[in-house]
């Protein structure tokens, strides 16, 4: 290995180390430590010499690794979950974002390429930064902070695909609708394949594995999948850092996924630390003062834009004008893909080391800012409260609530369905295609030449595709909705039969495909074969075999980890949406055994009375008591699932913690290191003449006599009579401050 690459590793975990010390005593983002790092680093590496290339081989290597964990903490199923109001919201706010960066950067007389890539990094809020502040001001309990968590979730794969889209774009250096069209398709398309083909098969092999699947062998295998997914992704076009990702949101849906990021998470933060020293390395503070004007319009820009767009896009997805405030004042920062946006455009040469250097500098002016924001969200929703009108509070307030599934129309939620599961299906066939003619066809054509190879080429390829035909056809007939809708109303048979010849056009024209390219035949000849075929499919039972097994497994491997979480849950998931369609909130309270609350009943604590809160369920061991009664007491380590709003939720919490905390230094102040030691009795000594049991030692020092020497005797254990006389040695076992305590008393 290279001497420099370990000798600025070095100089960088020094610097970084001190500063985050530095940092964590001002209680201060550990990021922001890492920032100023690279800062001070710059000072003795310019990025102009040699050895800056070993900085960027490490920061490379922390790309990875951070997209990684980020994939481990992302969810593909997390993204259907976090409903319409995250996704509108989101959509929203990234839109706005990038069309207000966008105008400001041509306001600074910046190209339109610039433009557009400064509009990317503003859109994009700090992950990191807003879940730190909302451990520290303790709100992740809040609802507001659900809807932020779901934002970022979506902004994290927005951001994927935005620089995709800019890497085309940067390469073209012109704005080429079809070209993104065709690169966004290849994105898709990519995402599918490999997330469907991972959930298939990585589940599996690590349910197989698990008895050999120690912490190390697992950790090992878990990089082998993320730089085989990085391998595939550069080899396919696309960047390291989009393997990565892909590679931890697969396995965050395995039963290992939180084992996986657990032992990753140190990897992730040493590696992410190495990046975010290099992206401060890129900022230069002598040639700061020429941008300080852009560096502060920027943060504005930024902090104001994000609040207010934010705000709207919440407030459009149905929640109220609280929530709506609490939630825009949280993401006005500038978050980490925005570092790596920036990093793209100049690998690129599209936009200048200035503005990577002004996007670093607004970033660590709006993360300071953040905390102070969110503080400032209650007084601001007040405020708003207090001057708006009326009537527009009402329209604001107003509870549109989540819809649920069950007010969707029975034909809408069968036509979401098909079209969902055609789409997928159907992309996964064009890629089989796609890549059989590429690399396999050549392959059996030079084994087989002539019409064999043509013929092996054709039955293994529609061998390949014939499970997912099936799929396509014959599953969505077979569900739940076709068949009502089928009885329900005659009206609906003729569309419902339109579905089916349009499914099997489409299958019909793939197989057509494949058998133009190989034989070159006639058109009703191939169309005909085609039907034929699909009806082949269609009817055969060993398929039909086969696609319900490999369907079987697919659904499995996909919600194994869901049904396990579910299973571990003392609260069901139906309960759970139940309540927050009502604005009602879950919340956990571990009772410590020192509670005053301890050995009480629920009648004498009163919840209901004095937090507005009720008990749900309460957790004991492996028992669990659900809708506990009055008469039911509370035991210490119990669990106490309770629901109510926000406000009740936190006041109970508020409670609790106080208890937590006397407790925790009530064992701080208690807590002493016993030891031995002798005390020789001397004339005037309070003890002589006293037996052991009326000498206090026990009951008011907390000490214990465990043996006395008299006369060149030894008594161990003596009996709690005996009188204790001059000359004797006590050998006593107690804390040190309690002996001493008695040395001062007793002379």
């Amino acid at each position: 290995m290279s001497e420099s690459l370990i000798t600025y590793l070095a100089l960088i975990l020094v610097v970084a180390g001190a500063c985050s010390l530095l940092f964590k005593w001002l209680k201060q983002p550990v990021v922001l430590a890492y920032i100023v790092a690279g800062i001070v680093i710059s000072f003795f590496i310019s990025k102009e010499s040699p050895e800056y290339e070993a900085v960027e081989t490490w920061a490379e290597i922390g790309i990875i690794f951070l997209l990684f964990g980020l994939g481990l903490e992302f969810s593909f199923k997390k993204l259907m979950k976090v409903g319409a109001t995250a996704f509108i919201s989101t959509i929203f706010v990234v839109v706005s974002m990038i069309g207000l960066g966008y105008l400001t950067g041509l306001c600074f007389g910046w190209s339109h390429l610039t433009s557009l890539f400064l509009g990317a990094m503003l859109s994009m809020s700090s992950t990191m930064i807003i879940i730190k502040v909302f451990d520290d001001l303790h709100l992740k309990k809040k609802n507001f902070a659900g809807i932020v968590l779901g934002m970022l979730i979506i902004e994290d794969l927005v951001a994927v695909l935005l620089m995709v889209l800019l890497s085309t774009i940067g390469v073209s250096k012109q704005f080429q609708g079809t070209e993104m069209l065709i690169s966004l398709f290849k994105l898709v398309t990519f995402l599918l394949f490999w997330f469907l083909l991972g959930t298939f098969l990585i589940p599996t092999f690590l349910r197989k594995a698990k008895r050999f699947l120690n912490d190390e062998t697992l950790l090992i295998i878990s990089l082998a999948f993320c730089l085989g997914m990085v391998y595939l992704a550069t080899f396919a076009g696309f960047s390291a850092a989009l393997g990565a990702f892909i590679m931890g949101s697969i396995l965050s849906e395995t039963l290992d996924g939180e084992r996986i990021d657990k032992m990753i998470h140190p990897i992730k933060n040493f590696f992410g630390a190495i990046f975010f020293v290099s992206v401060g390395m890129m900022i230069q503070v002598t040639s700061l003062g020429q941008y300080i004007l852009p560096i502060l319009i920027i943060s504005a820009v930024v902090i104001l834009g994000q609040m207010i767009f934010a705000t709207i896009g919440v407030l459009l997805a149905g929640q109220n004008l609280r929530t709506s405030v609490s939630a825009g004042f949280s993401l006005t920062q500038i978050g980490e893909f925005s570092y790596i946006i920036a990093g793209l455009g100049i690998s690129l040469g599209v936009i200048e080391a200035s503005l990577y250097q002004i996007i670093v500098s607004a970033s660590v002016v709006t993360i300071f800012v953040t905390p102070y924001m969110m503080k400032f969200s209650e007084p601001a929703s007040r405020f708003l409260e207090r001057v708006l009108p009326e009537r527009w509070l009402t329209f604001l307030n107003k509870t549109s609530g989540a819809q649920t599934v069950n007010q969707k129309s029975l034909c809408r939620s069968f036509w979401q369905k098909i079209i969902v599961n055609t789409m997928i299906f159907y992309i996964l066939c064009i890629i089989i295609v796609i890549f059989s003619f590429r690399y396999g066809v050549p392959v059996l054509q030079e084994w087989l030449p002539g019409w064999k190879g043509n013929w092996l080429s054709a039955i293994v390829i529609l061998s390949l595709i014939a499970p997912f035909i099936h799929m396509i056809i014959v599953k969505s007939d077979h569900s739940n909705e076709f068949l009502e809708l089928w009885r329900k109303n005659k009206t609906y048979r003729g569309p419902l039969i339109f579905t089916i010849v349009i499914r099997i056009l489409l299958c019909c024209g793939l197989i057509m495909y494949v058998l133009l390219k190989l034989f070159h035949a006639n058109m009703v000849v191939e169309f005909t074969l085609a039907l034929i075929l699909v009806v082949f499919f269609l009817t055969s039972r060993r398929l039909r075999h086969q696609t319900d097994k490999l369907q079987r497994r697919f659904t499995e491997n996909m919600n194994e980890k869901e049904q396990f979480e579910e299973s571990q849950k003392p609260i069901t998931k139906g309960f759970t949406n139940h309540l927050l369609e009502r604005d009602l909130h879950l919340s956990e309270f571990w009772i410590n055994p020192n509670f005053t609350i301890v050995g009480k009943t629920l009648k004498e604590i009163k919840f209901r009375q004095a937090f507005g809160v009720d008990i749900v369920t309460i957790v004991r061991g492996d028992t669990r008591i659900n809708i506990p009664n009055g008469d039911e007491r509370i035991y210490p380590n119990d669990c106490l699932i309770v629901f109510g709003t926000d406000k009740q939720v936190v006041a109970l919490e508020q409670t609790i913690e106080e208890k937590r905390q006397k407790y925790a230094d009530y064992k701080n102040a208690t807590i002493g290191e016993i030891v031995l030691r002798q005390i020789e009795i001397e004339d005037g000594y309070s003890l002589i003449d006293k037996t052991i049991r009326t000498s206090g030692l026990q009951e008011k020092y907390s000490l214990l006599i465990v043996g006395i020497e008299r006369n060149n005797c030894s008594l161990q254990n003596p009996d709690i009579d005996l009188i204790l006389e001059q000359g004797d040695v006590l050998w006593i076992v107690g804390e040190m401050r309690s002996i001493n305590n008695l040395k001062n008393e007793i002379i």
